[in-house]
């Protein structure tokens, strides 16, 4: 028997051979299938990954969008990474190539067993934009996606750093001879309803318990702990 016959069926409990046989970069482990996965900006173009799909129904996609990234997103949150114009319809949006045709999740076999909640739950959900922070050497940007209570106190801690520099981004994916992003691309935060927003009710924080913290000594999360009813 031949390696790819293994892999079919090794995974034949979730898919059938004919689901993923065309399916590029597929492989699979213990409990889980992987293929390549995309999402398309009109304006910024394809974003690449790999997407694993686990028997549980878990889904999570591993970001390829550049050598230095090494984020592991679900699904929502790649689409709001790839700078989707119309986010919130992530089955659609989100692409396998199948016999050489960029082809929907939705229209593929992958998310039988999806335990993902639907976009609805996603637009009622107030999220926290991406931010920027100065670096003070060189002057540029960088982008910090503030998806998780410790990614944003990444992000705190880096703005209210004096001495902020490129080296120092959590990621160490940046020094200061990096370009900065394009001021057109700086413009997409990931706000859920509109990639575009400049800001609106769905995506500015004026304070919570996922961005002010008890530990940290700034005024804005001391006037925050000193004024919220938590």
């Amino acid at each position: 028997m031949d390696s790819v016959s293994v892999k079919f069926e090794d995974c034949a409990n979730m898919f059938q051979e004919s689901e993923v046989r065309d399916m590029y970069g597929f492989n699979n482990g213990d409990n889980f299938i992987e293929v390549i996965c995309g999402c398309t900006s009109y304006r910024f173009g394809d974003t690449v990954g790999n997407l694993r799909v686990y028997s549980s129904g878990a889904l999570e996609i591993k970001c390829e969008c550049n050598p230095a990234c090494n984020e592991v997103l679900k699904p929502t949150e790649f689409e709001k990474h790839a700078l989707k114009e119309t986010p919130g319809k992530w089955r659609n949006n989100i692409w396998v190539t199948v016999g050489g045709q960029k082809v929907p999740l939705s229209r593929t076999a992958l998310l039988r067993y999806s335990t993902v909640k639907s976009k609805n739950r996603t637009y009622k959900r107030k999220v926290h934009r991406d931010e920027f922070v100065k670096c003070t050497k060189c002057g540029k940007r960088r982008r910090f996606a503030v998806l998780t209570e410790k990614k944003y106190r990444e992000y705190h801690d880096a703005e209210i750093d004096n001495n902020w520099e490129c080296s120092r981004h959590p990621n160490d994916r940046f020094t200061c001879a990096d370009k900065e992003e394009r001021q057109s691309k700086r413009r997409a935060r990931g706000c859920h309803r509109d990639n575009m927003c400049s800001g609106c009710t769905s995506c500015v924080c004026f304070g919570c318990k996922k961005c002010r913290f008890s530990d940290c000594n700034c005024q804005i999360c001391i006037d925050f702990l000193k004024n919220a009813d938590i």
